[in-house]
């Protein structure tokens, strides 16, 4: 798949550039290294940080970033040094604490490096990046010290969220222009297709849905409406764990990525997996955005497009409470029936009942405005890495 060209600001040129470690254990899916490997980027492009990635899959992360090795310990991409880390002992081939150290989503450090932050003459400002939560309770906890039992450590969480005194979410400085430009370009969008699904653009009246989505049992049913429904669906799906309730839909036996295939009123196209900016032009090209987890989940809030997210399911249904938190901050400045319709939906998208396409189509038009009043008022709380390294200067000084 193609994309637009990556966003990027333009980095800042401190004397005393602020070194960083990041430490990513990818877990079972794309999320956790996605949202280092943007953090990493964007300290390093827009705040001039020097930044060391360390991640414990490499292929996970090939996935994101095509460019990267799998047969090297320690490589440079983007400015950005990766090392390939083997917990729990390991910390780089030569250990250097950096001046900021980012743990990530509570992935615990390997025992001698924190030694060594004990170690060094002046300690370092140690992060736990939590995962991201709309609940009330992340503005009390973020930024809470903690103290390690054993050396004079203490390490600040940091919880991203939707609302004000939380840590907010990722957003580079000119992703808004880069969006714009996309969507003011009628020769950009055509060659996006051309190159993505090996077609022209869709019709006018034809609804366009990007699907990334972890297995899903409601996902036969969605199919079902849209290949009855009354205008045109055109439906653009990267492959992974949704590929199979495609390819079983259609009758093919697998739906790989270039493939192809009618029903009814539905078309789909299924994509080949794509970088982390290529990602973005998908979310750009669709009218309605289906996204999982909690990376994609923050690029389609920023789309401005209405948006259905499948939360990561957690034992018990502790995901629900999450999934409703996000509900009221987005749904808050909607009319009642339009509110009404989206929670439903999320929550058929999530396993309670059965998604209603046709209420949900209906109140599109107020949920595009809403969208686009979102990413506003989401912006007011400013982006993770600005007010990360906000933070970090009042405590480096």
């Amino acid at each position: 798949m193609s994309s637009v060209a990556p966003v990027s600001g333009s980095p800042a040129a401190p004397a005393n550039p602020i070194a960083c470690d990041i430490f990513c254990a990818v877990i079972d899916n794309f999320g956790d290294i996605g949202v280092c490997w943007r953090l990493a980027r964007q300290l390093a492009r827009e705040h001039g940080w020097l930044v060391r990635v360390f991640v414990d899959d490499l292929h996970a992360f090939q996935k994101l970033c095509p460019s990267l090795a799998l047969d090297r310990a320690r490589q440079t991409v983007e400015g950005i040094i990766i090392e390939h880390w083997h917990q729990p002992a390991h910390a780089g081939d030569t250990l250097e604490v950096a001046d900021v150290v980012i743990e990530a989503f509570a992935c615990e450090l390997p025992p001698v490096y924190i030694a060594a932050m004990a170690e060094r003459a002046r300690a370092p400002l140690w992060f736990n990046l939590e995962y991201l939560s709309a609940e009330d309770w992340v503005a009390d906890f973020h930024l809470r010290p903690s103290p390690h039992p054993r050396y004079g450590l203490s390490k600040t969480f940091f919880f991203p969220g939707l609302g004000p005194g939380t840590g907010g979410v990722l957003k580079e400085r000119d992703l808004d222009a880069a969006r714009a430009a996309f969507e003011s370009s009628s020769a950009a969008r055509a060659d996006w297709w051309r190159n993505a699904t090996g077609h022209a653009p869709p019709p006018a009246d034809a609804t366009v849905v990007s699907l990334f989505s972890y297995e899903n049992p409601a996902v036969d049913s969605l199919l079902e409406q849209w290949r009855d429904s009354v205008s045109p669906i055109v439906l653009l799906a990267p492959e992974g764990r949704i590929s199979g309730a495609l390819a079983r839909f259609f009758g093919l036996p697998s739906f790989a990525a270039g493939t192809h295939a009618t029903r009814g009123n539905l078309s789909a196209h299924s994509l080949a997996f794509t970088e982390q900016p290529g990602y973005d032009a998908l979310l750009w090209a669709s009218d309605v955005n289906f996204v999982r987890g909690e990376d994609s989940f923050v690029r389609a809030q920023w789309a401005a497009k209405p948006f259905v997210w499948h939360i990561y399911p957690q034992a018990d249904d502790a995901h629900l409470p999450k999934l409703d938190a996000a509900l009221a901050h987005y749904t808050r400045r909607l009319p009642a029936n339009a509110r009404f319709a989206l929670q439903h939906f999320w929550h058929a998208w999530n396993g309670a009942g059965q998604p209603d396409w046709a209420e949900f189509k209906r109140h599109c038009p107020a949920l595009k405005r809403r969208a686009a009043a979102w990413a506003v008022e989401l912006a007011q709380v400013g982006d993770l890495a600005g007010n990360l390294t906000s933070f970090a200067k009042t405590q480096l000084k």
